[in-house]
């Protein structure tokens, strides 16, 4: 399995909550709530990157509904399962999300809010959240995007095989198709992009170098956690997950409780400053 960097994965955590329907959000409104949210703390986890700041975060923590709430997929993510995903992903979802998963299809550049790093953020996610998301679509809030209800168009066992295909797309298990154009994931570009938040939070005197130091430091070893939780299953809200997640390093060992506490004022902080 490729390894995942956490601190950009989860800027892909607002799953599918842009569109691949075909009318465009209202630039103007989506603006504005994205500036409110922006000025509000979040204590979830992090999501860097595509401008959503802490409104991305707001849609990303709306809770799951109780019809969806705990489900676990029942398809087995075999050859034949993610074949038909794959056939599934690539009629209805590239345009929008990309071959690879990274949000980046043709039709993106016109969606507000931007496609869904969807290979990234379905490693990090659990199966409720990734079937209601799809089920639903983006027409409710607090999401408010472009992307259709697939339940009235795909059944069941479809929707399941187009999740074992996304989570293979972001495990490294399948290639990405060459239909539509769009990246695959790049650890090192991701990587990158996490240097240059840091490094933007310490020189506008957010955080230290000391504390820059230690986030990406703790977040290495809670990227590890997170995709090990994701295979095995265990898979909480995204609140509960990262704070199940940071017990279990310190329990363990891996972190002091002072590294835990740095890891989540650094996130808090970068949060209010709209860098994540």
């Amino acid at each position: 399995m490729k390894k995942f960097i956490f601190f950009t994965l989860l800027t892909g955590l607002v799953l599918l909550l842009a569109a691949c329907g075909s009318a465009e959000a209202d630039n103007a409104e989506t603006a504005v709530e994205q500036s409110a949210a922006n000025n509000e703390q979040s204590n979830g986890i992090m999501g860097i990157g595509n401008g959503m700041g802490s409104s991305m975060m707001a849609r990303h923590h709306a809770a799951i509904p109780e019809e969806y709430a705990g489900l676990t997929n029942p398809t087995s993510a075999d050859e034949a399962s993610i074949e038909r995903g794959a056939e599934i992903y690539a009629a209805q979802c590239a345009s929008c999300h990309g071959d690879g998963g990274m949000g980046d299809g043709p039709a993106a550049a016109n969606l507000d809010p931007e496609p869904a790093a969807i290979a990234q953020s379905s490693q990090m996610i659990g199966d409720d959240y990734l079937f209601w998301r799809i089920s639903e679509g983006g027409a409710i809030e607090p999401f408010n995007s472009n992307m259709i209800a697939w339940k009235s168009i795909l059944d069941e066992d479809a929707r399941w095989d187009v999740i074992n295909y996304v989570q293979a797309l972001g495990s490294g298990a399948v290639t990405p198709g060459e239909h539509v154009g769009g990246a695959a994931f790049d650890p090192a570009i991701e990587a990158a992009k996490q240097e240059e938040i840091l490094a933007t939070a310490v020189s506008q005197g957010l955080i230290t170098q000391a504390e820059a130091d230690t986030f990406a430091e703790v977040h290495t070893l809670v990227d590890e956690q997170m995709v090990e939780r994701r295979g095995a299953g265990n898979i909480a809200s995204m609140n509960e997950e990262l704070a199940a997640v940071l017990t279990d390093l310190v329990t363990a060992g891996k972190i002091t409780q002072a590294q835990a506490d740095t890891f989540n004022l650094v996130h808090d902080r970068l949060t209010e400053a709209g860098l994540m």
